[in-house]
């Protein structure tokens, strides 16, 4: 009852702010950045570790997949459809000395190919994620991890759900 709550709580928070980025490329979702320890705690239920691929749906500033190379040895692809979001991840791996390991698309999420990831974050809406869950389902390899912050897939049932402060945070590994 309390975690339906939060998400409609969230939902009515970012619905709210979506007239703030009126002047910004019609998003689907309105940037909201997930607080570090979220992020942390993401890449950890995810088992990232050196090797994996990290894709970032609605990457933002891109603190996911440059926590992702710095913290664990990954590697990473951003994906927004701002233009500013991805200059801004873009100077945040060269800041982070990671940007050899990172890079940021100005992309569509319905529209790229996530079949290099063997990781997938994500914050998104509800209906984005249900939007979404095919195409993940279809394109990533058995054994592929999603997780995402706050919001679930469905009927898709999480193998992991964990609280982290105020935030909920859901996984699923393509195959289970």
């Amino acid at each position: 009852m309390m975690s339906t709550l939060k998400n409609w709580l969230v939902v009515l928070f970012v619905a709210a702010c979506t007239g703030v980025y009126a002047q910004q490329p019609d998003l689907d979702v309105p940037y909201v950045p997930t607080k570090q320890e979220t992020v942390e705690e993401m890449l950890k239920l995810a088992g990232v570790k050196p090797g994996d691929v990290v894709y970032d749906l609605g990457c933002g500033d891109g603190r996911i997949v440059i926590t992702a190379a710095q913290k664990f040895g990954a590697t990473g692809v951003g994906v927004d459809l701002n233009p500013q979001r991805i200059k801004e991840a873009n100077a945040n791996a060269q800041a982070a000395g990671v940007a050899d390991k990172v890079r940021f698309v100005e992309g569509n999420l319905f529209e790229f190919d996530f079949s290099q990831a063997n990781v997938v974050t994500m914050y998104l809406l509800p209906s984005v994620n249900l939007k979404l869950r095919p195409k993940l389902q279809k394109e990533l390899k058995p054994g592929s991890r999603i997780v995402s912050h706050d919001f679930d897939m469905g009927d898709w049932q999480a193998e992991k759900t964990i609280e982290v402060g105020n935030d909920t945070i859901y996984l699923w590994t393509i195959g289970n």
